[in-house]
């Protein structure tokens, strides 16, 4: 299983982005066999609209199954929902951290959006 994480760094020990649409990049981790690259996200980063949803095929197109963010949008959310991606919301974790916590069972699934959208 692959777990993408949004970060603001690109090491396991920077910490969690706390923006999921505007993340400059993601950790895509695999659980299986431990290994884990960086996924650049900057081709969304400055998108005047858009961004969450793009962000969410990025990670999808990478195989993603979870995410790991600090705060999800409406449209995001949606995307990842309809693609049977788990959301996961962290605050002040490492990416880590994140991932230790995620295989121990301590993260509680997102049901919804926890920001809303900024467009409306």
């Amino acid at each position: 299983m692959k777990i993408a994480v949004s970060v603001q760094g690109t090491t396991l020990d920077d910490p969690v982005d706390e923006r999921f649409g505007r993340a400059a990049r993601f950790i895509i981790y695999d659980l299986a066999d431990e290994s884990c690259e960086v996924l650049d996200n900057k081709q969304v980063y400055n998108a005047p609209q858009g961004a969450g949803i793009q962000s969410a095929q990025n990670v999808i197109n990478a195989g993603a199954e979870a995410v790991i963010t600090g705060h999800v949008g409406p449209k995001a959310f949606k995307v990842l929902k309809a693609t049977d991606v788990a959301v996961y919301l962290v605050r002040d974790f490492t990416v880590r951290e994140a991932i230790t916590a995620f295989r121990a069972g301590e993260l509680e699934k997102a049901e919804t959006n926890d920001v809303e959208d900024h467009w409306v």
